[in-house]
């Protein structure tokens, strides 16, 4: 459990700041001067999804990539919708967290529930799980571990394939896979950069990146990734300070040998964050609007994590074409938090705020509650497979195979209080001076452990040499145990994919993914019901150019749920009054979409995507109408042919009008986001050879929107600015 003394203590800043960096660059230099090596070459490691080969150092694309099958292929041979967000576009946009990165991405929206949680949907799904290095953490709303709001220094690129991918996770919604594939020491000479940010709300940010090698040759080198963040709100009361560090060596043990093994740190204290958002009806059913800045978060309230992974890769090469690699994790983050809530309709003639279950008689008046949660999840994985060529009738076939193991245990304890009017008083009135709640003892909440084991394969098989067939399957052995049941499913997922060559340029491709979630509702015989399984759909036109720097693709998709539970409203017989449920067909999601991203020209970089797409439950309904329907995401980046130190940029964000009904006790309301667009702007100017200064405004016309029209009012950023000034070595 955190110490919640040690949370409060925010004397150690000055000590982080002013030795953070000087740390980082002494454990660089130290093995440099020892190890200076003679020769100048990098090394770079073309074996599998983490070192995927980039030919343009400063593109926002790769030009191959593991994503989708785990054999390495360019995206225009992937019979699916890949967008990869390079490192280069994560510091011209400054996308920092996970969270900003899924924000930008082609396909993806969220719904932010208060200041630091927010969920991700894809194709009307919502995402459930993020891979790192290949290996899935599956996540719940209901608890906030801060798996959005990790840092993207330590990360190289992030990888995201849309719809059913099951062959890479096994269970989840047939939303997207989102792998962050960590950085990696390839350098065989110390190098490196540092930099210092300072931004709106009193935004610091430092950052050191450096590789050294370890033994006088090279084959043995380190990278190290260190960090500190603290910054301000544009909502009150409201402080975040983040600590990041991440070690790997990397070492060639031989000539077909590789060994990485590394260490990574997190830790996120926020002081006054909001749990929820703002009121947002009031008792007559006029909806209302507020300074940006209100807050509900008392003074006191906190919410701290802490993250910690040690990770290991291994691996070999034989037999000319083939490659051995094992992937080993083990994860435990901890969080502790103190928060309040406020869910409640305001009474405009005085401010005073009524509960939704007021009219339930006494004692059902809340208008909101506080809470002391606090947990730890751990994850321990081993993903092993092979991958390599084989000939068969005279042509060039691809194989992987491989298997994995997971164990993840959620064990979580609460303290719960309600809150009564009197003690808000008017709401007009709130100002964060709220006493702290006299805390009852945590009890357990959630305790469960969930083991996956899976054994998977995939070959792509050149039916002609325009041609090509992609098959695969991964079998799941799925398991899950908690504090009121126990449940064992075996599933079989199937992949197959077509794609043809048009020419060197252009391809077109149709496939058919899958991905399965088990549920833990019975049927009338008491049996659990079948998982609900995802059935994605969608044919397919790409496009590479300048060597795959430059890809687009053109996708149409169905995705189709089955078994999804619905109560027949009866219980089952010999039972406490359990209800009964059956299967029924769920949600079909079906749409378009277009992206363009990568090096335009060696000056021009643009990535470029747009959505449609509707939802359906089986009754014809719309799914998810807080989601918008449409969606324009821009970025691009140009330095100037008559002036090479200077790269301008910028980009925008469109969606269309969400809604989202909700009955009340005054009557229904809907909740409604008009269609907007924010508009962001950079440039960065190259000072010297090896210094540069980079500056950033977002949300140039300072729109005003709501994030989460689903429930409670939770503003958007306003505009902001930031200035970034970068050393490389």
């Amino acid at each position: 459990m955190l110490s919640t003394q040690f949370n409060r203590d925010n004397q150690h800043q000055a000590i982080i700041k002013s030795s953070l960096l000087a740390g980082c660059i002494a454990l660089a230099l130290l093995p440099s001067a020892a190890f200076a090596a003679p020769v100048t070459e990098e090394t770079v490691i073309v074996e599998g999804s983490a070192t995927a080969p980039d030919d343009g150092e400063n593109d926002y694309n790769v030009t191959s990539t593991s994503a989708g099958t785990k054999m390495q292929m360019t995206q225009r041979d992937i019979p699916q919708s890949v967008t990869i967000v390079s490192q280069q576009r994560m510091e011209d946009q400054q996308l920092q967290t996970l969270g900003e990165v899924m924000e930008n991405t082609l396909g993806i929206s969220k719904s932010q529930a208060d200041s630091d949680r927010a969920l991700y949907y894809s194709r009307g799904f919502q995402i459930d799980n993020y891979m790192v290095d290949g290996i899935p953490t599956y996540f719940e709303s209901r608890w906030n571990l801060g798996d959005a709001l990790s840092d993207m220094a330590l990360f190289e690129r992030v990888e995201v394939v849309r719809g059913a991918t099951g062959l890479m996770t096994g269970t989840g919604n047939p939303s997207a896979a989102i792998n962050m594939v960590r950085k990696h020491a390839t350098s065989r000479e110390f190098k490196g950069d540092v930099s210092a940010e300072y931004g709106s709300w009193n935004k610091e940010r430092y950052v050191a990146d450096l590789q050294s090698p370890l033994t006088e040759d090279g084959k043995i080198r380190a990278r190290i990734v260190g960090g500190y963040q603290n910054n301000d709100s544009w909502l009150d009361r409201y402080n975040s300070e983040k600590t990041f560090f991440s070690g790997i060596v990397d070492a060639d043990l031989g000539d077909l040998t590789m060994l990485s093994a590394g260490y990574e740190y997190q830790r996120i204290d926020v002081n006054s964050p909001t749990w929820g958002g703002l009121p947002r009806w009031n008792t007559d059913g006029s909806s209302n609007s507020y300074d940006r800045a209100r807050s509900t978060a008392p003074d006191w309230a906190y919410n701290d994590k802490e993250i910690n992974k040690v990770f290991m890769t291994l691996k070999q090469r034989f037999a000319d074409t083939w490659q051995a690699t094992l992937n080993a994790t083990h994860s435990e983050v901890e969080f502790d938090s103190k928060m309040m809530y406020v869910d409640a309709y305001v009474n405009k003639a005085d401010g005073m705020l009524v509960g939704p279950y007021s009219n339930y008689g006494p004692g059902f008046d809340y208008v909101g509650g506080t809470g002391w949660n606090s947990g730890k999840r751990k994850v321990d994985a081993l993903d092993l497979f092979a991958d390599g060529s084989y000939e068969l009738f005279g042509r060039q076939h691809n194989l992987m195979f491989g298997g994995s193991y997971s164990k993840q245990n959620n064990r979580y304890f609460s303290s719960w209080a309600n809150i009564f009017p009197d003690e808000i008083g008017s709401f007009y009135n709130f100002n964060g001076n709220f006493p702290q709640t006299d805390w009852s003892p945590q009890s357990l909440a959630q305790d469960d452990t969930t083991h996956m084991k899976s054994l998977y394969a995939a070959t792509r098989v050149t039916l002609a040499d325009p041609l090509h067939l992609i098959l695969g399957a991964r079998y799941t052995n799925w398991r899950v145990d908690t504090l009121t049941y126990s449940m064992e499913k075996n599933h079989t997922t199937p992949y197959a994919g077509l794609v043809f060559d048009i020419n060197d340029n252009w391809s077109t491709y149709a496939s058919y993914t899958s991905i399965f979630q088990p549920q833990n509702d019975r049927d009338s015989s008491g049996k659990y019901l079948t998982p609900i399984t995802g059935n994605n759909y969608e044919l397919g036109l790409k496009s590479d150019w300048m060597n795959s720097r430059l890809t687009t693709t053109l996708a149409i998709f169905r995705i189709e749920q089955d078994n999804v539970a619905q109560s027949t409203g009866t219980p089952i017989p010999g039972s406490n009054g359990e209800t009964a449920y059956k299967a029924v067909d769920g949600t079909v999601s079906k749409g378009v979409e277009f992206e363009l991203n990568g090096a335009i020209t060696d000056n021009w970089q643009l990535t470029f995507g747009a959505t449609r797409y509707i939802a359906e439950d089986n009754e014809g309904n719309a799914v998810n109408p807080n989601l918008p329907r449409s969606t324009i995401k821009m970025f691009t980046s140009y330095r100037l042919p008559v002036m090479l130190e200077l790269t301008v940029g910028g980009g925008v964000n469109w969606q269309n009008r969400v809604y989202t009904d909700t009955v009340t006790p005054y009557g229904t309301f809907r909740a409604e986001q008009g269609s907007y667009a924010l508009v962001d702007l950079f440039t960065r100017y190259q000072v010297t050879k090896n210094f540069s200064l980079q500056g950033n405004v977002n949300n140039l016309f300072d729109k005003t929107y709501d994030t989460n029209v689903e429930g409670s009012i939770v503003y958007g950023a306003p505009r902001n600015f930031s200035i970034t000034g970068t050393y490389q070595f």
